[in-house]
Parts: C-alpha cells; structure tokens; sequence
C-alpha cells in the first residue's frame, strides 16, 4: 500500500499538463528574452575591437614617450606619467600656444559651419514643403553633396581652388571681376573660407534631410488654423516650425558639433598632411604631432584632451537641452 501510493502520484504528476507546460514556458520566455542579447552580441564585440580597445591603447600610450625608436615594442617606452599632458597644456610653450591655436581655429571653424549647415538645411527643408513641379528632382539633387563620397567630393574642390585655372577664380576675377588678381585658396588666410566653403557644402544636406523628416510630423492644421488667424510665413516659422522642431534641432546640432569638430577628412584631402596655420583643425595637428613628428605620446596625449573636452561639452548640453524640455512641458 505505502510503495505504490508515491508511484500513483509520480503518475498524476506526469499526467497532468500542468507540469509540462511551465518549463516550456520558462524555456520560451529564456529565449525571447535572450535572443535580441545574442543577436547583439556580434555587433558589440566588434564594436569592442574597433573602437574601445584603440581608445584604451592609445590612453596608455598617452602616458609613455612614446617616439620613433620605441615602434617596433611600445610596451617598453618609458613611463612620462603626466608629463605629455603638461606639455600640451603648457600655452607659453610653443607645443601649447600651436595646440590653443589649433583649438580656437576649430572652434571658430565648428561654429560657423554648423550654424550655415542649419540654417541652408531648415530653409531648403521649409521651402521643399510646399508643392511645386520638378520638387522630387530637386530634393535628389540636394542630397548628392551628402551622397559623394568624401575624396571625390574633396578633391573636386581642390581642383576648383587652383590658382591658375580653378573655376572659382575664373568665375570671380575673369567673369565677374570681384578680385583685383586670382586668389590663393588653398594657402595662407584664404584656406580657412576655402574649408569652410567646403564643409557646409558637404554637410547642409544632412541637415537639410533630418529638418525634412520633421516636418513630416507636423500637422497641416496647425498651418491652416494659423493661416486662418492672420499669421503669416514668417511668425508660422516661429510659433509654428521652430517650436515643433525643437527636439529635432537638439540631436541634430549635436550631431553636426561632433562630425564637425573631429572632421579629418575634408582638411586632410584639401590641404595635404600640413595644413596651412588658418585652417590648421585639431584632428590635423594631432596627426601631424602624432605620425609627422613622431611623438605617438603627446599625440595620443592630445586626443585624450580632445575626447575629454568632447564628453563635457556633450554633458552639459544634454543637461540643458533635457532641462528646457522639463521647463516647456
């Protein structure tokens, strides 16, 4: 009687649906909720190595002088502490006054080019709202700058601002006489509006297709109950567009500071590995005191200082920007 009463229960147990239902729901819920993990797991590993092991190696080597002779084995350079970031932040030596020098022109640089980028992309996006023929071929064409790549787009430019034969000096001292002689683009003060030139150029159509998919998400009443109050085009733009796009507007500047300021492609083809002192970017000077100079120690050195100075100026506009959001709503 007491052997066969637990194989009785053994058998309920088996039988019952019950039981066999929870582990294959544990089973399932284990999949589903490991399975987005797993499928990420490829992309954060070689996210891994491409980029957050170079950023540790390079703040290590930050730390060491690291020159020419210590190539072929890193690891045994000596050990420099503090010693590159002193010298990089030492503005009344000549390493630190060409590092401030550089920072303020990208500064100046990062600031004008994403305030044009803006401002062509919000009125070529407001513009393209409205419906007119050929807007479909327009708005292709707007996005071709964005669409080249890179050395093609740049080096198309280098041969426009040649000094003997270049199409910008043809067109403003031969046609329309605004020179008194053809003008050195790519040396001297007038690199700067040539880098300029080219970086709005090659980045008002980014600006341009993120503005325009905001204002998708505006309603068109909104346009027409204002239209309908006596607003016109221009106070519409300001209670109406720039309002809604706000949120838009804050991830896009953001995005265009951080391309801007570390842009080392469009400098690099115009101008060569030495830039001229104009148009001499950060992300130049710290190539050329890394792979012109042979000083790996104080150029990974400036790049810690970069990427510092990055993260702050990213923290505190988040802060801002998620502070007014809590103050408007």
């Amino acid at each position: 009687m007491t052997a066969t009463a637990p194989a009785a229960e053994a058998t309920v147990r088996k039988s019952s649906p019950g039981a066999a239902r929870r582990p294959r729901r544990r089973t399932g819920r284990i999949r589903r909720v490991g399975l987005p993990y797993l499928l990420l797991l490829p992309a954060l590993l070689l996210e891994l190595l491409v980029h957050l092991v170079p950023m540790v190696i390079g703040i290590v080597m930050s730390f060491k002088e690291l020159t020419q002779f210590y190539i072929r084995d890193w690891s045994t350079a000596p050990w420099a502490g503090l010693g590159n970031y002193s010298v990089s932040v030492d503005f009344d030596a000549p390493v630190g006054q060409a590092l401030l020098h550089s920072f303020l022109v990208t500064v100046a640089f990062t600031v004008l080019s994403v305030g044009l980028c803006w401002l062509i992309g919000t009125a070529a996006a407001v513009f393209m709202q409205d419906t007119f023929r050929g807007r479909g071929l327009l708005r292709a064409l707007f996005l071709v700058p964005y669409a080249l790549p890179v050395y093609a787009a740049v080096i198309t430019w280098v041969f426009m601002f040649q000094h003997d034969n270049g199409l910008v000096n043809h067109v403003l001292h031969d046609q329309l006489g605004l020179t008194d002689k053809p003008s050195f683009w790519l040396i001297g003060d007038n690199s700067f509006v040539a880098l300029l030139t080219v970086s709005v150029w090659k980045g008002w159509p980014f600006a341009f297709l993120i503005v325009m998919a905001g204002l998708q998400n505006i309603p068109r009443e909104l346009y027409e109950a204002a239209a309908l109050d006596g607003a016109g085009m221009v106070q519409q733009l300001r209670r109406i567009t720039l309002p809604s796009l706000r949120p838009v507007n804050q991830v896009l500047v953001l995005v265009l500071f951080l391309w801007t300021f570390n842009d080392f492609n469009t400098p690099y083809v115009l101008f060569g590995k030495s830039a001229p002192e104009a148009a001499d970017l950060i992300s130049v000077h710290i190539y050329q005191a890394s792979f012109v100079t042979w000083n790996f120690g104080a150029g990974s050195a400036m790049s810690v200082l970069l990427l510092l100075f990055l993260l702050v100026v990213t923290a505190v506009y988040l802060a801002l920007t998620s502070r007014g959001r809590r103050t408007a709503s």
